[in-house]
């Protein structure tokens, strides 16, 4: 396998992973609107491509704001269906959360089941609050330094890495 930072050349494959691992709507979800027209983290979206080249895995990091405060939004995050169950997820999730820790990230955020992702440390943000319609009890967080999420609550917006403000979102004021 190689770990590479997902290029150009690679977004047609990635896209076509994650339409292959999600539902044909993935797009129409709360976490796909903080994403318009904000690139995504370059250092942290990886791919895994196998023996023979095909992407194995990807996984994508987002610039937000919650509270005013700035966070990564993880995701999407796939494995291909034939290579699930090889402890790749595991592999993309810790190498990419090492590396948003040595970029000086603090805080990550996503949005899934705790049960699966507390493995790497999340835990539900009472505090946070998605665009609807998401459900509170999949919003998740992990600190990647002591107590980052302490003092960061409210809305999660978009915004872009430096941005000083964030922008709000479709129907947030």
């Amino acid at each position: 396998m190689e770990l590479r930072r997902e290029t150009g050349d690679d977004w047609w494959e990635v896209e076509a992973l994650f339409d292959l691992c999600f539902s044909p709507g993935r797009e129409a979800l709360s976490s796909y609107r903080l994403r318009e027209e904000v690139e995504p983290v370059a250092a942290l979206c990886l791919v895994l491509r196998d023996e023979g080249g095909a992407v194995a895995a990807a996984i994508r990091y987002w610039p937000v704001c919650v509270g005013g405060r700035p966070a990564l939004l993880l995701g999407p995050i796939a494995v291909h269906p034939t290579r699930q169950g090889e402890g790749l997820g595991g592999y993309l999730m810790q190498e990419s959360l090492r590396r948003a820790a040595d970029l000086g990230w603090d805080r990550v955020l996503l949005v899934g089941d705790e049960p699966y992702y507390r493995r790497w440390g999340f835990a539900r943000l009472d505090a946070v609050e998605m665009p609807p319609p998401t459900n509170p009890a999949r919003v998740l967080g992990l600190s990647l330094t002591p107590g980052a999420w302490d003092e960061a609550r409210g809305r999660v917006t978009r915004c872009c890495a430096g941005a000083t403000r964030p922008t709000a979102v479709d129907g947030d004021d």
